[in-house]
């Protein structure tokens, strides 16, 4: 069976996976990140006070361009999992919190989308320039709340959906159709859809919602966002940091807490026409469900099973990077990881081998250690899910090479762990791992390999590793997937299409067409007969308010 490929990438040196590529006390507006760079002790703690001491961590929700305590005055710990330790108390907001969010961006709407396409282009491009100038302030703040490794939280900064969509804000087309009638005309108008509620996970606390707000805001939406209750730290700075870059109060709204009262919120109510969703399947099929009700759109990047493929004519190191990049970047806590790693028999052992050394080589620790690639898994929950997959696995003759159990740091760290003889009924190579683990399968023909890999009801991302050009094409063409990697073990980029067929979600982010799920395309057909009969040719205005182009005489360009 074949599929649309809609991002298919091509690489054939792959880069390391930790390169960046990818207020009542306002932010600091002239703060120097070299400060924080040099400066900084890497302890937690020390990190923690000098953050708070800077104005970076919040504690409050940001509705309408204002801090807002929960109206009942609940609030939740936000921990550092690397610790263990409380960060700080965030408020726990509701249903009537997200009403008022709600109502903030509708108000805000109203002007935000009458600006020019130009004059939301230049408060993007601010947003992003204060980001980049603080980016080693929120990359340390990403890695205090989500434990990811300080130089992988800063290159999630360098992720440039909020530059990209800040000019393609300037790219927003129309169509003129030909008419059936000699005396009509049609147009087609992109418009904005309206107020967008934004939900999303822990993992990729910035990039989550930078891919999501950018080219909402960009297209002349405004956004409710609801960040993880585990990571809502970054979503603040980020809200304020947009405010200092001139997009209006209530464009960019951050309410946090009870998820299933904000979830039911945003649905419920007719003034939100678009909900976009990063996270599990199961959470998206029950907004999906929601959404109906008032006929909302609905876009879902849902999870994963991916395979990796490797044959037994590709470039061992290639494959080696490839795999180590997909596999255990964030210890394995991204919706693309390579969640199943298929080998061509002939080769099985002996990249068995030598997968095993490499990873036995990955640092781990707490995110601000030298050297660290590897940081903590999220919560103790995520920790049962990995040990619970081994277990299936382990009890029906999997066996494992390196790790397999907690870390001896402790806390939720977690080995990282390749495990052989892997077959396709067990739970590891069913559910999306997110963790480090690698499961090794075995496969003996291109057919099998392939069957194996679309023996999923998820369909996000996949990846290839082989020196046959014939095989790339045939291979990714035949399997189900959104997103195929071809000799490279990165995939994501702010220029190219981003999401999955099947199980997997719907709709795109990234590229132009990550613009297109923040619009709606509005018919006007106009009668020649009536107002519209404007004499075209002429250089001058005309009765109807028509001018045509004086320089050009091109009785086709005319302003309104």
């Amino acid at each position: 069976m074949g599929w649309t490929r809609i991002g298919m990438a091509f690489h054939r040196f792959p880069l390391s996976f930790l390169s960046p590529r990818f207020s009542a006390h306002p932010l600091p507006r002239s703060l120097s990140a070299s400060v924080f760079s040099h400066q900084m002790s890497t302890d937690a703690q020390s990190v923690a006070a000098r953050l708070n001491s800077a104005g970076f961590i919040r504690s409050q929700g940001f509705i309408g361009g204002k801090w807002t305590d929960a109206y009942d005055g609940k609030t939740i710990e936000v921990t550092n999992p690397a610790t263990g330790e409380v960060i700080t108390n965030v408020s726990c907001m509701g249903g009537r919190e997200t009403n008022d969010a709600i109502a903030s961006a509708q108000d805000a709407f109203v002007s935000w989308s009458k600006q020019t396409a130009a004059e939301r282009s230049k408060c993007l491009r601010k947003w992003y320039d204060l980001i980049m100038a603080h980016k080693e302030e929120l990359g340390q703040l990403m890695t205090l709340e989500q434990g990811k490794p300080l130089k992988e939280a800063i290159g999630e900064l360098w992720g440039k959906f909020i530059e990209f969509y800040a000019e393609e804000a300037k790219r927003v087309y129309g169509d003129i159709i030909p008419a059936t009638l000699p005396d009509r005309r049609l147009f087609v108008l992109k418009q904005p859809v309206g107020v967008v509620g934004a939900i999303t996970p822990w993992n990729f606390p910035l990039a989550m919602i930078t891919r999501k707000v950018a080219p909402a805001l960009a297209c002349g939406c405004t956004v409710v966002v609801k960040p993880s209750e585990l990571t809502p730290l970054t979503a603040l700075a980020a809200a304020d940091l947009s405010i200092q870059a001139g997009i209006p109060p209530g464009a960019v709204n951050v309410v946090m807490g009870n998820a299933s009262d904000i979830g039911e919120a945003l649905l419920a109510s007719p003034q939100v026409r678009k909900i976009t969703f990063t996270g599990s399947t199961a959470v998206g099929k029950k907004l999906m469900a929601g959404a109906a009700s008032t006929v909302k759109k609905v876009s879902l990047e849902l999870g994963g099973n991916a395979p990796c493929i490797i044959f037994d004519d590709a470039d061992l190191d290639v494959a080696l990077k490839g795999a180590l990049a997909t596999k255990f970047r964030n210890s394995g806590q991204t919706c693309v990881c390579a969640n199943r790693i298929l080998v061509q028999e002939g080769i099985y052992d002996k990249f068995a081998n030598a997968f095993s050394n490499a990873v036995s080589s990955l640092k781990v620790g707490d995110g601000f250690g030298e050297g660290v690639v590897q940081g903590p898994l999220i919560n103790d929950a995520a920790v049962q899910k990995v040990e619970s997959l081994l277990q299936d696995a382990i009890s029906k003759g999997a066996k494992v090479l390196i790790g397999g159990k907690k870390h001896s740091l402790g806390m939720t760290f977690f080995e990282p762990t390749v495990i052989t003889d892997v077959k396709s009924e067990m739970l590891l190579s069913r559910e999306e791992v997110f963790g480090p683990v690698a499961p090794l399968l075995k496969f003996k023909t291109e057919e099998e390999a392939i069957r194996m890999a679309n023996d999923t009801n998820a369909g996000l991302a996949a990846y290839i590793f082989t020196s046959s050009i014939k095989r790339s094409w045939r291979v990714s063409e035949a399997l189900e997937y959104g997103l195929v990697g071809v000799n490279e073990g990165l995939i994501s980029t702010e220029v190219a299409p981003f999401g999955g067929v099947k199980q997997s979600g719907l709709g795109r982010e990234g590229s132009k067409y990550g613009m297109d799920e923040y619009l709606e395309l509005c018919k006007e057909k106009h009668n020649k007969a009536g107002w519209f009969a404007a004499t075209l040719s002429s250089p001058e205005h005309n009765a109807h308010g028509f001018e045509t182009d004086e320089c050009s005489q091109d009785p086709c360009s005319i302003s309104i």
